[in-house]
């Protein structure tokens, strides 16, 4: 029986009533198959129906896998929705309570005041901030490049300009080697009840410390001068920004906690999403070419601005965030009170997990899911769901930064396609490897031949 747009009569069915897994041992079978390979045992869940039950110790979980079900629970459903407390309670530790993790009236006055630090405007007057960081790091480059520690090191660069007027120096290794160890950390300490201290002698505390440390250090750092004059970094328009209710700024803790966040996303993501580009392009050399053809026409030797059309260089970029997203899994949602969802009754406390890996793999709104097509996302291809595709999210809690990310990876795209040619000795794609992003178990290299 489809489950999936299923709608009934009363009395209305209840969750228990839909297809899942064996109900054993608790659900710790099935939180076993999670911690050992989440992906494939989410699309595994997908066979039973488009609703699927699970029970994981005491929890009780649905997982949504039709393009509707998401659009409705994360935008219909939005005012019954908190996340799921284990993640908060992990991030927390690392970022405070930023506005990636505080729920209610806190996240409310935190996303009101950060938004119009994040509107297309705004983001435009950045543009030429990541033009100059993208120069400085492809300048004088050729022959075979480690693409992971280029990127990591350039959108640090740019988010370091952004928000301290700072260029990155050579601390940007060591920086991003603390956030990959907070990622992984982050990713494991999720599938367990309860977060140990992390003064304990255990195996992976010390290394989280020296992590932490690290990116706590550089950001005091950046946050560390007299005053803001002649600045209009985004550290300047944060302490100016005041809450049009009560006319308070941001508290120091808040500042700190807001930067810290937007220091994380605003480089990992979006060098991991650069990252699997750079790895496909170079594996297709004839969708390369096209998109270098474009680059060439549009901006006829000009640096990229936010002016510039390049449609098949975004197809591109959005292809690869399909195939490849960098937050790929997941978002947990927990219901707060009952609600009646596609005709079946979901109580107050039900997790609702969604995991945009599955949408964005589902053959029947991707024919060939596993092909690199960028004309998927021309004009006049066929239309998908909303839902099927969502790379920075969907409903009240999508990525603030989403703007900021797709201009800086235009911007470095097209630099890169400007200057050279992307090939590689070795064609096959790397497996991936789930953190809190999506990150290729291993990053072959690859050769940039001057143009």
């Amino acid at each position: 029986m489809n489950h999936s747009l299923m709608q009934t009569e009363s009395p209305t069915p209840h969750w228990r009533d839909l297809p899942g897994p064996k109900d054993r041992w608790w659900g710790l079978p099935l939180l076993r198959a999670m911690r050992r390979d989440y992906l494939g045992y989410t699309q595994g869940l997908q066979a039973h129906g488009d609703l699927v039950r699970t029970r994981l110790l005491h929890e009780h979980a649905v997982d949504v896998f039709h393009p509707e079900g998401v659009r409705q629970i994360l935008i219909d459903h939005a005012d019954a929705l908190i996340r799921w407390e284990r993640g908060p309670e992990v991030f927390a530790e690392g970022m405070g309570q930023c506005v990636l993790v505080t729920e209610g009236a806190t996240w409310q006055r935190q996303r009101r005041m950060l938004m119009p630090a994040f509107t297309p405007k705004k983001v435009a007057g950045y543009c030429e901030l990541m033009v100059d960081a993208t120069r400085a790091a492809l300048d004088g480059l050729q022959g075979e490049q480690d693409m992971a520690a280029l990127f990591n090191h350039l959108t640090m660069d740019v988010i370091l300009r952004t928000l301290f007027s700072r260029s990155a120096g050579p601390e940007t290794t060591r920086c991003a080697a603390a956030t990959q160890v907070l990622s992984a950390t982050v990713f494991r300490e999720m599938f367990w009840p309860m977060t140990l201290p992390d003064w304990l002698p255990l195996p992976g505390k010390a290394a989280k410390r020296r992590a932490l440390r690290t990116l706590h250090e550089l950001i005091r750092a950046g946050m560390a001068r007299p005053d803001d004059a002649g600045h209009s970094d985004l550290l300047a328009m944060l302490r100016a920004l005041r809450d049009p209710d009560s006319g308070a700024a941001l508290s120091e803790q808040e500042l700190f906690d807001q930067i810290i966040v937007s220091f994380q996303a605003g480089h990992e993501t979006t060098a991991t999403a650069l990252l699997w580009w750079s790895l496909l392009l170079a594996r297709h050399p004839e969708v390369q070419a096209r998109a270098r053809a474009e680059v060439d026409t549009v901006l006829a030797g000009q640096a990229p601005t936010p002016s510039h059309e390049l449609p098949y260089l975004h197809a591109t970029l959005k292809e690869a965030m399909r195939l490849y997203p960098p937050a790929a899994a997941v978002m947990t949602r927990r219901l707060t009170r009952d609600i009646k969802f596609q005709g079946i009754r979901l109580p107050a406390r039900t997790l609702v997990r969604l995991t945009p890996w599955v949408q964005h793999h589902d053959p029947r709104w991707w024919p060939a899911p596993e092909r690199f097509q960028p004309e998927r996302f021309l004009p006049g291809a066929p239309e998908v769901p909303r839902g099927a595709y969502w790379p920075f999210g969907l409903g009240p809690r999508v990525c603030l930064g989403q703007h900021f990310a797709q201009l800086e990876m235009t911007v470095i795209a097209a630099s890169l396609l400007q200057r050279y040619e992307l090939t590689r000795l070795d064609s096959e794609i790397p497996k991936v490897e789930l953190g809190v992003t999506l990150r290729p178990q291993a990053s072959p290299p690859i050769h940039l031949r001057p143009r």
